[in-house]
């Protein structure tokens, strides 16, 4: 046997050989500098790619939702999923970029003879999730970090701080009766049951030492003494504080919204309620925002009929824009579905207590067994009212590029903050975004250990309707042109959103990778100007070929 044969392959160690597992994956050739491909190591899925020169390999699916990075954006040293722009460090598997949350095994690779080898570990096959290696509470550190709100922003944020080995105590409070769960599935699969839906299983925080109180409710905070009173009257000190307790469901303001059966959705059983309360009825929703289009879209084949009443003229109007707007509604209407637009609601009318009909300003009447309202989001930020932090005239709270407020050793993440948004030479914005919420959270715990790391994170968003998944990335409020790639018609399309002569954001349907390479522009800051946008040559783009 020759010398130059790989290590693995030479059967040296029986416990090693019984362990792993070898394959010629391809020729040394193969690959050019910056290219990536698919490989089988036995039932192993890998993906192999050259980067500085050197091989290297990783895990191939996604560690969000299974997503086959093959097919993904490598630039540089990581890699960017094409489905939900989750990103992955090629040489190392760490994940470095949300929604993804956990990390990717890597696989040893060697040279010889011009050949490619590629080694796994048996023992890994069923474990293709890795976690970043997390510490625990020193009993010695005398430190209290307090994360107000159960969600992803407060679940990454306890994370981050145990993976650089904070050891102070780290308590996660949230009014909600759940550990922190996938909100973004709620409006997708509306059937879902609770247990399948959580980030981390109980045993997870117990390992790590973050303690988690469910069912309490912050009432003040005080930011001088450091303390935060809870509604069931007890009071906690803290010597850092991330507030990052999200938003909830707008109310509609009309008379009759007591009756029962006007629903609206916010937490798993929410969810479970209207699903069973729409099947066979009359369903009619308010909104026409991306929730609200999910729910019609999931109910069409549930519900006897759907009736959407929309404040703008069509559906996405201030994100997507009129021209996506105007698809959805006519796909959703070759459905069956109804739409009243440029109106709202007066009354909800019932009987023995249920809703019977819905009053428009117009003067329509629809007919409703069931009501569902979703007509955008409030802050739940009253609590820090008389506090010293500060608000905008929004009361969304104001942080800096760090996630700090203007209150000492407060921080604040997620969907309540206006925070400085560097793609858009860091304007104050508002983004009720998931993965931003999740960036938010490790920017938050990174600066609460000193580490002076600003936010620089490119907003990233799906949403699904009738099967199809649009993405989208970046920031278009007030976007003054659009570019498409592709027909809305052909349920094909790559649209690019202009403002000030540049790509400010993007959106697709059936267009990958289009969204992610536009998003890793968007993160290296790169600009895209209107005249490459509106050129017929996509190559800047890599695309791969269409299949025929």
């Amino acid at each position: 046997m020759s010398e130059k044969e790989p290590r693995a392959a030479q059967h040296a160690d029986p416990q090693e050989d019984e362990e792993e597992a070898t394959a010629v994956v391809c020729m040394e050739s193969d690959l050019k500098d910056g290219e990536m491909m698919e490989v089988d190591v036995g039932d192993h899925n890998v993906l192999l790619v050259k980067c500085d020169g050197e091989y290297s390999a990783i895990g191939n699916q996604c560690t969000h939702y299974g997503a086959p990075l093959s097919t993904g954006v490598l630039r540089g040293q990581r890699v960017r999923c094409p489905w939900h722009g989750a990103c992955f460090n090629v040489k190392t598997g760490d994940m470095e970029e949300y929604p993804a949350m956990d990390s990717l095994r890597c696989h040893k690779v060697k040279v010889e003879d011009k050949k490619v080898y590629v080694t796994v570990n048996k023992k890994a096959l069923g474990q293709a999730t890795r976690l970043k290696k997390m510490g625990g509470r020193d009993p010695d550190v005398k430190h209290t970090v307090i994360l107000l709100g159960g969600g992803c922003a407060s679940l990454i944020c306890a994370e981050v701080l145990r993976q650089e080995n904070y050891g102070g105590r780290i308590i996660m409070v949230t009014r909600d009766d759940l550990l922190p769960y996938d909100k973004t599935r709620l409006s997708k699969v509306m059937n879902v049951h609770s247990s399948s839906i959580m980030l981390r299983r109980i045993d997870f925080y117990q390992k790590y030492d973050i303690e988690v109180w469910l069912k309490k409710e912050a009432l003040t905070v005080d930011t001088e003494k450091k303390t935060v009173a809870f509604k069931d009257g007890t009071t906690e000190c803290y010597d850092q504080l991330l507030v990052a307790t999200g938003c909830r469901a707008k109310e509609l303001d009309s008379p009759g919204t007591e009756l029962e059966n006007v629903l609206m959705l916010e937490t798993p059983e929410d969810a479970n309620r209207i699903h069973n309360a729409c099947i066979g009825c009359r369903t009619v929703l308010v909104g026409t925002s991306f929730v609200g289009m999910e729910v019609a879209s999931y109910m069409i084949d549930k519900a006897s009929s759907i009736t959407v009443i929309g404040f703008s003229e069509l559906p996405y109007l201030k994100t997507l824009g009129p021209e996506i707007g105007k698809v959805t509604m006519t796909i959703l209407e070759e459905r069956g579905v109804k739409f009243y637009m440029n109106d709202s609601v007066a009354e909800v009318r019932g009987e023995n207590g249920k809703v019977k009909e819905v009053v428009l300003k117009s003067g329509t009447i629809v007919v409703a067994d069931v009501l569902i309202v979703g007509i955008g989001i409030v802050p739940n930020s009253e609590f820090l009212q008389g506090s010293a932090i500060k608000m905008d005239s929004k009361k969304y709270v104001i942080v800096d590029k760090y996630m700090r407020t203007n209150a000492k050793d407060v921080y604040c993440a997620g969907d309540l903050t206006s925070f400085p948004l560097q793609m858009v030479k860091n304007q104050s914005v508002s983004v009720a975004h998931w993965q931003v919420a999740q960036a938010h959270g490790r920017i938050a715990a990174l600066n609460m250990l000193g580490r002076e790391v600003t936010l620089n994170t490119v907003p990233f968003y799906w949403t699904v309707l009738l099967g199809q998944t649009i993405r989208y990335a970046g920031y278009g409020e007030g976007y003054t042109h659009l570019v498409l790639k592709g027909r809305f018609e052909d349920m094909r399309f790559l649209a690019l959103y202009i403002k000030d002569d540049v790509v400010v954001a993007t959106a697709g349907l059936n267009f990958e990778p289009a969204v992610s390479a536009i998003a890793e522009r968007f993160a290296a800051g790169i600009v895209i100007t209107r005249a490459e946008a509106e050129s017929d040559d996509l190559s800047w783009l890599k695309l791969p070929p269409r299949k025929q």
